[in-house]
């Protein structure tokens, strides 16, 4: 009975609350950024690139499509990240 009382003191702990409010506001976060990516970023430069699709970008036998979609989602969730910390730092002071 101790191991389970103990595991109930965990779970209601702030922090493992925290992070679970976490977890699923970064998965709804994560499809908003998807989206952003899919379905505004890739077109816009397959446009300008005239193609179908970014993914179809190659060089000789090497495609890298996969990677710059990749990239770009990197960076846009690095600086949206970097805003959100940054306004929640300012806040506190």
């Amino acid at each position: 009975m101790g191991t389970i009382k103990e595991f109930k003191e965990f779970i209601n702990q702030g922090n493992v609350l925290d992070l679970a409010v976490a977890v699923i506001i970064a998965g709804a976060f994560k499809k908003i950024i998807d989206s952003v990516v899919n379905d505004i970023i890739m077109p816009l430069i397959a446009l300008f690139a005239n193609l179908d699709d970014v993914k179809d970008l190659k060089q000789g036998p090497f495609t890298y499509g996969n990677l710059l979609s990749a990239i770009i989602y990197f960076v846009l969730v690095g600086f949206i990240l970097f805003i959100i910390v940054k306004s929640a730092n300012k806040s506190k002071k």
